[in-house]
């Protein structure tokens, strides 16, 4: 199961709702896998979600339409990001190289009008295939977290627990946010191509 380590959830989840509190916002969760941050953020603060998952099983095993306003299929490393107002990278770095996580931190800022979260492990934390699917391997089993701080550029604040490092980099609405007008719309999956 698509599962990852509790820790540090909880703290983007207080960090997202305050970001919310005076105007809802827009999330992209970049493999949502079973949809822990759908579920960590529903409520008045959360406007809008839409997952990116590069496995379509998990779309219809864990019934990601029942909590995402949208789910796209794709490669996150491949497929134009649709802006955001928060964008999320939850235990999703481990599973490519350290140049790939790199420039997709750096697009998800691009993508990101407000913040981006990164959930990584910071120790040695190996991972095969999961239920069939090869993308679960964790290919950079050994982060820690001087290594996050000095791979992943902007990162201004974090929570690092026994396993698990939270890590966000403020976008400071720079970003281009093509939806941030726009009202929730009910679930639908797209598939993406690069």
């Amino acid at each position: 199961m698509p599962l990852s380590s509790p820790e540090g959830k909880s703290w983007i989840r207080d960090r997202v709702v305050a970001l919310g509190a005076a105007q809802p916002v827009s999330v992209l969760d970049i493999g949502p896998g079973v949809g822990t941050y759908a579920k960590l953020l529903a409520g008045p603060a959360l406007r809008r979600i839409v997952g990116l998952e590069i496995w379509e099983p998990y779309v219809r095993t864990y019934r990601l339409h029942e909590f995402y306003d949208e789910v796209l299929i794709g490669d996150a490393r491949k497929v134009a990001l649709p802006a955001a107002d928060i964008v999320i990278l939850g235990d999703v770095a481990e599973h490519m190289t350290e140049s790939d996580a790199v420039h997709l931190w750096a697009r998800c800022a691009e993508a990101a009008r407000l913040a981006v979260y990164l959930s990584i492990p910071v120790v040695h934390y190996p991972q095969d295939e999961i239920e069939g699917n090869p993308h679960e391997v964790h290919v950079d089993e050994d982060w820690d977290h001087e290594r996050v701080l000095a791979s992943f550029d902007g990162i201004g604040e974090w929570w690092v627990g026994t396993e698990v490092g939270v890590y966000e980099r403020r976008t400071g609405g720079s970003a281009r946010s093509q939806d941030s007008g726009r009202p929730r719309r009910s679930a639908s999956s797209t598939t993406v191509s690069s």
